[in-house]
């Protein structure tokens, strides 16, 4: 018995593991080797690739696809026609076959609608990178990102808001700077 759904105009290949509690809707493939974490929602026209590893609680608005060597961590939000790539350098003439650049978005970040996320940089935690922007960089954990090519113009809390220029938010949290970064104040 499954204990998660999969809209019938969706495919999901063999060697796929999907967590209790997600959601596949219409028109989505979900390619051989994934594996998927618990209460995810993945919206129409999703293409997860093979071996793509997807945390929990993970949500994937429309027309997004999650290419091999991308792998989203815990509670991540992708939005509409969000980008993801994986090859450096592609070429039709020269095909890299199975080696990809490894890109890692980290716990609790959100990329904004039509954003694109050049492979083998890291989106850090909770971070939020805007509509439309262009990563082309690491991104330090809390950071606002926006623009071609995309650069910090602000840091986010964890629940969203951004933050004053103390670096504290109006839901009462905190942080500090260290390491190029910003960690909550305990």
């Amino acid at each position: 018995m499954k204990d998660y759904f999969v809209h019938e105009s969706s495919y999901v290949d063999d060697d796929v593991e999907i967590g209790e509690g997600s959601k596949i809707w219409h028109f989505c493939h979900i390619q051989s080797g994934c594996r998927i974490g618990r209460n995810c929602s993945f919206g129409q026209n999703v293409n997860i690739g093979n071996n793509v590893r997807i945390g929990n609680g993970v949500r994937v608005q429309n027309n997004v696809s999650i290419y091999e060597g991308v792998e989203l961590e815990d509670n991540v939000f992708c939005g509409p026609s969000c980008v993801f790539t994986n090859v450096t350098a592609p070429r039709a003439k020269f095909p890299v076959h199975g080696v990809y650049a490894k890109t890692v978005i980290h716990e609790g970040a959100s990329l904004g609608a039509n954003c694109t996320v050049v492979c083998g940089h890291n989106v850090g935690r909770n971070a939020l990178i805007a509509a439309g922007a262009v990563v082309t960089k690491d991104v330090p954990d809390y950071a606002l990102m926006a623009g071609v090519p995309a650069r910090r113009i602000g840091w986010v809390c964890e629940c969203g808001n951004r933050l004053d220029d103390t670096l504290s938010c109006q839901c009462g949290r905190s942080y500090m700077l260290k390491d190029n970064g910003l960690v909550p104040v305990k």
